[in-house]
């Protein structure tokens, strides 16, 4: 792209911080030299997205590839020519490094074998997605850049804690955005597992009355999970937020 670039990238060791440093760096370097200029070249940090799993890559490999059909910079008819794109590169069959791996996501997007006849048969997947709009919508390419991962709402729920430990500082160094839906994962993921714990379903939740004993406690223990109150409010049908501080206060003065 013009002013900006993605990668879809696997790596086999905990290195992917090392690697896009060293990738910025020199790029940033090199183009200074040949510039000659000084400076920072990028805006800001790269962002890196987590994927659940192939199903996963096929969307991200997708969207990176209609990259250039959504800002209109080729017809989608035009797709592999893009001189900057992987696509380009593959389309060429036997002339690229042996990095720039296809085969997994070529089998898991249509059954394709990464051959010449492979990959025309993606690249005209590719150009019947970008002249629909909705069926990109469906596909799920919209807006996929957003976020901090890309898979199904209980794996999310499931990394989100983990992620957030690996941060040491909850959601550090993530948009406001992307904060928000971690936030809202790990309290999602907290739920499930209070849930489970009283051998209550989801539905049970809207029971009346509002703070019957058991939702109580499960209210204490999401606050235990550093769950905020208001969202404990708003999910567990007990009222308004001051409510349910109330009732926690008296929880646990062993008044409920």
């Amino acid at each position: 792209m013009r002013n900006h670039y993605h990668l879809a990238i696997e790596t086999p060791k905990a290195n992917l911080s090392a690697g896009m440093h060293w990738l910025q760096a020199t790029f940033a370097s090199r183009f200074n030299r040949f510039r000659k200029a000084n400076g920072r070249l990028f805006q800001g940090p790269y962002k890196a997205l987590l994927l659940e799993d192939m199903k996963a890559l096929c969307r991200v490999v997708d969207y990176i590839h209609l990259n250039p059909v959504r800002a209109g910079i080729v017809a989608p008819a035009k797709v592999g020519e893009f001189a900057l794109s992987s696509l380009n590169v593959l389309r060429k069959n036997g002339k690229r490094q042996a990095w720039l791996a296809a085969r997994e996501w070529l089998e898991a997007r249509g059954g394709w074998q990464d051959t010449a006849k492979g990959m025309a048969a993606y690249e005209e997947y590719l150009a019947k997605l970008g002249n629909d709009d909705a069926a990109q919508k469906q596909a799920g390419l919209e807006k996929l850049s957003l976020g901090w991962a890309i898979g199904t709402d209980a794996w999310k729920q499931s990394m989100a804690k983990e992620y957030a430990q690996r941060s040491r500082i909850f959601g550090m160094g993530l948009e406001k955005d992307e904060l928000a839906e971690m936030r809202n994962a790990h309290n999602e993921n907290a739920l499930a597992k209070a849930l489970k714990t009283a051998g209550k379903q989801e539905q049970d939740l809207q029971t009346k009355p509002r703070a019957q004993a058991w939702k109580i406690r499960m209210a204490l223990e999401l606050r235990t999970s550093g769950v905020p109150v208001n969202w404990i409010a708003k999910r567990l049908h007990l009222g308004k937020a001051s409510s349910v501080s109330s009732y926690l206060s008296k929880a646990r003065n062993h008044e409920i």
